[in-house]
């Protein structure tokens, strides 16, 4: 069975990957049948040929999860589309003050629209009101 996945390259802490074609059964660092690209994960630098690594899955060469990734976040130029995460990692603390904050956000909401209701009631009341001595 092929396989689509990453080569390591570079010196300790400092990895650099090359994506490549490999029989399965082949040890990481073993001869390729096809280099498709690379990709250094401290830089988003990434160049991948994105029709050879297409043409390959159609042959049946299973992508790692990884290379998955990579393949669906490439450009047709064949570099990375890095989309950085906007989500913010919160302590727990941080989390129950936010959640007490929308609550309370979320209560004052409610009753301003219950005290706008309130005066939009007793508008209506005052003109009947006034209509009433008058017939």
């Amino acid at each position: 069975m092929l396989k689509i996945r990453l080569k390591r390259l570079g010196a300790k802490k400092a990895p650099t990957y090359r994506v490549i074609v490999i029989n399965s059964t082949t040890k990481r660092e073993g001869r390729p049948i096809e280099e498709l690209g690379y990709y250094n994960p401290k830089t988003k630098d990434m160049k991948l040929n994105k029709e050879s690594a297409l043409s390959w899955i159609s042959k049946g060469a299973q992508p790692t999860d990884t290379v998955k990734y990579l393949i669906a976040n490439c450009n047709d130029d064949g570099s990375l589309n890095y989309k950085k995460s906007e989500t913010v990692k919160l302590s727990k603390k941080a989390q129950a003050k936010k959640a007490a904050e929308e609550e309370a956000k979320k209560q004052a909401e409610e009753a301003a629209k219950a005290e706008a209701e309130a005066a939009k009631a007793t508008e209506a009341e005052a003109p009947a009101e006034e209509a009433a001595p008058e017939a």
